[in-house]
């Protein structure tokens, strides 16, 4: 009798067993789901939160929909949509209170797109007039958005080279289509890309097509221009390629030529006047540096801005220092600039761009109240007694525009 009671009990316990695994099972199987379900729930009420804030706050809905359409055109690519699109985001910031603009906020929009004051555009001259016969000049630039920088640095090129050759009619491209549209629905501006101008020059009969880039070099930028020019080669009797503005790249960093020469003297001469000085020497026995910010590249063009501190240093200007934006080459980064001012000795500092334009870069990252602008970084590094900027591009510096109507000369001249 035990022995079969003990086997009951036995038999009972195992089936207890059982059941408590069954139940672990079925906890754990469904457990996941409901934490699912409860992400999924928070998830809504989240975005029920959201649309109640907008809902709740009619300056903020008004706001968003005008960093939407700006988002919308702040792209590289042109549409068939685009000349609505970018007046339908100009007509809807012109609807914002000024409070409103004040709260615009997107991807890419800021309250700075529309509001920012850049200079009179009325002021430029896009190029895009038709008839204008067999001979045509293209200068084709990046761009800017900033309008003094674009009267001061692209026009005035441009209007040297008009003056300079007579018989061919000057045209406008630019390659950054970002900026294209900025200028188009803040200014009412129309400025043609590089297959609008290519068409137009088409459509208007020209025989003879002359393009000057006013890149600095043979980057990426020029690499682009060269693809589209391809693609319209056959539409043309004649179609030459001006050189940038400092000339052949070159295989290493001790490669300098005639071009770099003059834009290094150039641009170093602008920079003493600008700061008082009589000569680069003078300045340097007042212990002050110059700095020449470019934008910097991973294309292999890159070895440029070092060809360009190998021109500085044959000429003499050893207080004259090489950065770049994007910090490429390697050693031109900001950090690396203020450590060799410094450990050089020199107690004073001007920057200035090495940029054909003085447009966001030079505006922004180098002399604006950013944490992270040069002219930031310089002043809390605490190693000089005075950081001061120069915003002006290269394009306004006649020794440069003389450059750019050589480089035309040689191939209009062939």
């Amino acid at each position: 009798m035990r022995k079969k009671l003990l086997t009951v009990l036995l038999g009972a316990a195992m089936i207890a067993s059982l059941l408590t695994g069954c139940g672990s099972q079925t906890e754990e199987t469904t457990e996941p789901a409901a934490v699912e379900e409860t992400a999924e729930e928070a998830e809504k009420t989240e975005t029920e939160e959201t649309v109640e804030e907008t809902e709740a706050d009619p300056d903020q809905a008004a706001a968003d929909e005008v960093a939407a359409l700006i988002d919308a055109i702040y792209v590289q690519q042109r549409t068939d949509e685009t000349d609505a699109q970018c007046a339908a985001a100009k007509e809807a910031w012109d609807a914002l209170t000024d409070a409103q603009k004040e709260l615009v906020e997107g991807e890419n929009a800021d309250p700075d797109y529309f509001g920012r004051d850049t200079g009179d555009a009325s002021l430029d001259d896009p190029r895009n007039q038709d008839e204008i016969g067999e001979n045509e000049l293209l200068v084709v630039s990046f761009g800017t958005s900033f309008n003094d920088s674009r009267v001061a640095d692209i026009k005035s090129i441009e209007d040297a080279l008009q003056e300079a050759y007579p018989d061919w009619s000057v045209r406008r491209a630019f390659t950054a289509q970002i900026i294209i549209n900025h200028v188009q629905a803040r200014d009412g501006e129309y400025i043609d890309n590089m297959d609008q101008a290519l068409e137009r020059a088409v459509s208007n009969g020209v025989k003879n097509l002359v393009i000057q880039p006013t890149h600095l070099m043979h980057g990426a930028e020029y690499d682009e221009l060269m693809e589209a020019v391809e693609t319209y080669q056959e539409q043309f009797e004649s179609v030459a390629i001006a050189e940038p503005l400092l000339g052949e790249v070159g295989s290493d960093a001790s490669v300098i030529n005639e071009d770099k020469a003059a834009v290094a003297e150039a641009v170093t001469a602008a920079a003493v006047t600008g700061a008082g000085y009589e000569s680069a020497a003078a300045a340097a026995e007042d212990g002050t540096a110059f700095v020449f910010l470019g934008h910097g590249t991973s294309h292999t063009a890159n070895v440029s801005y070092s060809q360009m501190q190998t021109q500085m240093a044959e000429l003499g200007y050893d207080n004259v220092f090489i950065g770049t934006v994007e910090g490429e080459p390697e050693g031109t980064d900001c950090e690396s600039i203020i450590s060799a001012a410094a450990e050089a000795g020199y107690t004073k500092v001007v920057l200035r761009p090495l940029m054909v334009v003085a447009g966001d870069h030079a505006n922004n990252d180098m002399a604006g109240e950013d944490a992270d602008s040069w002219m930031s970084m310089f002043t809390a590094s605490g190693n000089f007694e005075s950081v001061n900027a120069q915003v002006e591009g290269l394009g306004r510096i006649e020794a440069i525009q003389d450059l750019y109507v050589a480089h035309t000369g040689a191939v209009i001249n062939e």
